[in-house]
């Protein structure tokens, strides 16, 4: 493998009919290198060799995909510094959640290599003397993974590791703003004792290569992490061949924070939720919704926490928010700025560009407030470090506003009440739910998915991610007359 490859199919890397260029957002100057693009040639052999390698993965057996997943997972581990190193550099989260994520991923394969071994399946009588039925899961067959930028390492993990753990193939289109990541963990796999053909990298623009393979018959079922108006194309597209689809897209995460909360906890929570990965996050809490009561002095914290981060280059010692991905990622943030200003929003710290010792995407943590749930800053993702604060008078009313999105991925409430904390958990409409936690950090053993235009198809992570991952077949057997 070169810096200059981005393609894997059958097998082998490959030079891509053009190339894109990676730079550092920390520091612009800082060229990680060129990575090829695929093109529609490239996709029919990643599909057509995929195809040829699923049955021979199948009849390895469970002991052979636990092994090759362990491996995996075991060395992204090993190699979590060097390879987060990597992932900050191009993707400018700060290095410790880099080097993070990276593990994480690895466990993400270990702990699919057990699931390979776990297997289930039912034995029932039939209503027909006679008669025996056996229930048991198989693989769907070849599977589409589309993933962002935000997670280059993790969101791939869990759905390559299940995927392969339940004997499928997979092409994998990742995001082309972070290359070197992909490339990483394919080196990883591709160096695994599989079949030619059962994993392949096939880089490229989302309207060109990422349109082919959601619209390809050769696809029997496609995951996909990203936006929600991609998310419906994938979804219309995939419908003519009635091809399986598990998406995860937008949210507008709410965090109530109530009158009996522990503020300094609350404060705490609040900052990293909504400024954490440079907000760059499906699950940061963009709007914050607290009490009266304690409203004007969690604000005056909040404000005073957002003020003491400290912005720098994702490699810097002591660095707490890095850079936004991108030129233009920056320049859509700052456009949400100006539109929360103009909807009459008071802006109390941060939203401007930051000039820093190199020349990078840097953007200052902004906390708005007096702001109302009809806002666009309340009801648009912003993939920014920008949060909202609205104001509740009381338990009822922070429900319902929580409560009044579209979306429904995950929401948080700061509580001393048991009784509270009850009601929400049962009572707001999101897939995760967090009692005195961060709305962002999730486990990666149990379900992850979210509610409304949040997610469609079946949950991602744990024991759920086979309902996805698999088809159920249900077989009769008749034993006959005994002689």
């Amino acid at each position: 493998m070169t810096e200059q490859t981005g393609i894997f199919i059958d097998g082998k890397w490959m030079a891509g009919a053009s190339q894109v260029e990676n730079r550092n957002p920390s520091d612009v100057s800082d060229l990680i290198g060129h990575y090829g693009q695929a093109n529609a040639e490239h996709l029919e052999a990643a599909l057509d060799a995929a195809r040829a390698a699923q049955p021979r993965w199948w009849a390895a057996g469970i002991q052979k995909r636990h092994d090759v997943l362990m491996a995996i997972g075991t060395e992204l581990m090993a190699r979590a510094d060097e390879i987060g190193r990597l992932l900050s550099r191009e993707e400018g989260k700060p290095f410790a959640e880099g080097k993070g994520e990276v593990y994480r991923a690895g466990q993400f394969f270990t702990y699919f290599a057990a699931e390979a071994l776990r297997q289930h399946g039912d034995l029932a009588e039939s209503v027909r003397p006679g008669t025996e039925i056996d229930v048991r899961r198989e693989p769907v067959g070849v599977v589409a993974i589309i993933s962002p930028w935000n997670f280059p390492a993790a969101t791939p993990a869990w759905k390559i590791a299940p995927a392969l753990a339940f004997g499928n193939a997979v092409v994998w289109k990742p995001a082309n703003l972070t290359p070197a990541s992909a490339c990483a963990l394919t080196e990883i796999i591709a160096r695994q004792d599989i079949p030619a053909g059962l994993f392949n990298l096939v880089a490229g623009p989302g309207g060109d290569v990422g349109q082919r393979l959601v619209e390809s018959a050769k696809v029997d079922a496609i995951s996909f992490t990203g936006s929600v108006s991609v998310g419906r194309g994938i979804a219309a597209a995939a419908v003519g061949n009635m091809t399986k689809v598990q998406m995860e897209m937008g949210s507008k995460n709410p965090l109530i924070v109530m009158d009996d909360a522990d503020l300094d906890l609350a404060v705490t929570h609040a900052a990293g939720s909504a400024f954490g990965g440079t907000g760059q996050k499906c699950t940061a809490a963009s709007r914050l919704i607290v009490h009266a009561a304690v409203h004007d002095e969690f604000v005056e914290r909040l404000v005073a926490a957002a003020r003491s981060l400290k912005v720098g280059h994702a490699l810097g010692e002591g660095t707490q928010i890095g850079p936004v991905v991108s030129a233009n990622q920056l320049e859509q943030n700052l456009d949400y700025v100006g539109i929360g200003r103009d909807e009459g929003a008071e802006l109390l710290c941060g939203g401007e560009r930051l000039e820093m010792p190199t020349d990078g995407h840097y953007m200052a943590p902004a906390v708005f407030a007096n702001t109302g749930n009809d806002m666009r800053i309340n009801r648009e993702e912003m993939f920014a470090p920008i949060t909202a604060v609205q104001k509740a008078d009381s338990y009822a009313e922070a429900l319902s506003l929580a409560n009044d999105t579209p979306f429904g991925l995950t929401a948080g409430i700061m509580t001393r009440s048991l009784a509270r904390a009850s009601h929400f958990r049962a009572n707001m409409r999101a897939g995760t739910v967090m009692v005195n936690l961060p709305t962002a950090g999730t486990d990666y053993h149990v379900p992850f998915g979210g509610r409304g235009a949040s997610s469609f198809g079946p949950r991602e992570q744990g024991s759920y991610a086979a309902e996805f991952y698999t088809t159920v077949k249900t077989a009769y057997v008749s034993a006959g007359e005994p002689a």
